[in-house]
């Protein structure tokens, strides 16, 4: 059997670095958006492309500040950082108590992970990479913190990920792209593309794995992950666009509470067809007094009827007292356990009952990344993975559990499981 040599990614000829990239790779180099997107199955290359890619953008936009991003700061020293000073070995010298590598001539490349989005808040960089960005812990706000300091120069970034879950990836990146948003060019490509990638190892992921789950982690394609809470929401029939809800449809409001993370959802109902439109989220994070949120749902909902508020543990009666002091009655959901709230809002989905303006962004997140934890098997458990970071699926729940469906499907994983790809 004559050996096929595999030539590596990377060749440094005297002076000289030459490039050899597969086609995927060779399509995000060559790509014109302002934020390629490499969507791979794993080890399909990303990592050492992302550092060369941002090589080219600092030689291009020249002196300045830079962004190297990734899900955690275990992962950074891992995978991102080493491949990075290997690259800009000898360009200048890295600092790792500020986590900065400085150019001779000032430049700094600022790493950055994804669970502490602060690191980056005082930059104004030009031009970023994200790795790993279809990781639970990149959350949106990261990648939002991240346009921010590119904002002023119009920088690019390169994203690229191996796929994980849906979330805002989905959501706001991937499905833009193929709506035609030009800002975003979404590259697939499957881990035998990357020529060094072993066949044997490519067919015994997909003879042993879950079909979804060697989709997405060999194959870099969107698929429906088991154990997804809410299976049942429908993005092609109830992700709608924004249009003017008449102001005769009652009003619900769901909260969740918490001096850091304070989150409601808004529902109107269509009395005409039981229908309901989620048209509001409210993520306004910490800092806001009781006062100041009442004043804010009061101008949300001026000249409307809200029929009903509800939010909040049996345990909170004390703030929901706090906001009907402050003139915004809030009510103790009817029903207390988890799983039989998220039954209601699982029911209302599978009805196609609930349907959600398109522009709620944060919402869309949570809906589609709202999951039971796995088991080794790769069977859902009763367990939500990080519960505690959901708080408009706890605001929805809160709400939405006080409607009872002509018809519930439970919800629950071993019926999930039943359903799985």
């Amino acid at each position: 059997m004559v050996e096929t040599l595999v030539r590596p990614f990377r060749e440094r000829v005297g002076d000289k670095v030459i490039l050899n990239m597969h086609p995927g790779q060779r399509r995000a180099w060559d790509s014109p958006a302002r934020f390629p997107v490499i969507l791979a199955g794993t080890q399909g290359g990303k990592t050492v492309f992302l550092v060369e890619w941002l090589r080219r953008e600092i030689a291009t936009q020249g002196q300045g500040d830079y962004i190297a991003a990734t899900a955690t700061f275990p992962l950074l020293s891992l995978k991102l950082l080493p491949e990075s000073l290997e690259v800009f070995r000898g360009y200048g010298e890295y600092k790792e108590a500020a986590r900065v590598f400085y150019f001779k001539d000032g430049t700094r490349i600022i790493f950055a992970s994804a669970d502490n989005p602060e690191s980056i808040e005082s930059a104004t960089a030009k031009g970023a990479i994200c790795d790993e960005i279809g990781q639970r812990q990149f959350r949106r706000e990261a990648w939002e913190a991240i346009l921010r300091r590119l904002s002023l120069a119009q920088g690019r970034a390169c994203l690229a990920t191996t796929l994980y879950t849906y979330g805002w990836l989905k959501s706001e990146v991937y499905d833009r792209a193929k709506a035609g948003d030009k800002d975003y060019e979404v590259v697939q490509f499957a881990s035998t593309l990357n020529p060094a990638f072993p066949k044997a190892e490519f067919e015994r992921a997909r003879a042993t794995m879950p079909a979804w789950k060697f989709d997405m982690f060999y194959r870099g394609q969107f698929a429906r992950p088991a154990g997804l809470v809410y299976d049942a929401f429908n993005e092609e029939t109830c992700k709608v666009k924004r249009f003017p809800i008449p102001r005769t449809w009652p009003r619900y409001v769901g909260h969740d509470f918490g001096g850091a993370n304070p989150a409601a959802m808004f529902y109107a109902q269509d009395l005409a067809t039981g229908y309901f439109y989620a048209y509001q989220e409210y993520r306004p994070g910490p800092g806001r007094s009781t006062a100041e949120h009442v004043a804010e749902f009061k101008q949300m909902t001026a000249g409307m009827t809200v029929i009903k508020r509800a939010g909040g543990s049996h345990q909170e009666d004390e703030i929901r007292q706090g906001y009907t002091a402050q003139g915004w009655p809030i009510q103790e959901p009817k029903l207390r356990d988890v799983q039989a709230g998220i039954d209601r809002v699982y029911a209302l989905h599978k009805l196609n009952k609930l349907f959600i303006f398109d522009d709620l962004m944060r919402y869309l997140d949570e809906k589609m990344s709202y999951s039971w934890k796995l088991n080794d098997r790769y069977e859902p458990t009763d367990e939500i993975e990080d519960k505690a970071n959901y708080h408009l699926m706890d605001a929805e729940r809160y709400i939405l559990s006080d409607f009872s469906p002509e018809t519930a499907v439970s919800s629950r994983p071993i019926s999930k499981w039943g359903n799985r790809f």
